[in-house]
């Protein structure tokens, strides 16, 4: 059983404007993602930095979708020493600080998979998969290869 972790851009994708075929097509794969999640079919594991970052978000219906999702997380990483250390480190690789915490809390979690639709999170992962402890992809191409 993969564990999964989804970032904060996974988590709002379905409620992006779906105009956009490549949003529509990503949207769908979360979708499948979190149905399978929610029949614990898959592990999903969250952080406190994931609760925190959806927590700022301003628009509130969306906020609360989001939140209403994450009751299904299975277990949680909360953000301590050990992954506190691996941020700093994973940052001093040019990470953003808040990317590098996820990673961190993905990494410490045993995460399988690190799925993000930020492209410039993806090129930065890829460059440095040598170094990073989970595999990070985009959702669409991750949910393709799993069936």
């Amino acid at each position: 059983m993969p564990t999964i972790y989804l970032d904060a851009c996974c988590l709002n994708r379905p409620f992006d404007d779906q105009s956009q075929p490549r949003v529509h097509l990503e949207a769908e794969a979360v979708l499948i993602i979190l149905a399978r999640l929610k029949t614990r079919e898959w592990e999903w594991l969250g952080s406190t930095v994931l609760a925190l970052e959806i927590n700022q978000i301003t628009e509130p219906a969306r906020k609360a979708r989001i939140q209403l999702l994450m009751t299904a997380i299975q277990r949680s990483v909360f953000v301590q020493t050990a992954e506190h250390n691996r941020g700093k480190e994973l940052s001093a690789l040019g990470l953003p600080a808040v990317d590098a915490l996820h990673l961190a809390c993905a990494e410490s979690g045993g995460a399988d998979v690190f799925l993000t639709t930020d492209d410039r999170l993806l090129r930065q992962a890829k460059r440095m998969a040598t170094q990073l402890r989970v595999r990070v992809e985009n959702p669409l191409t991750w949910i393709k290869e799993q069936d």
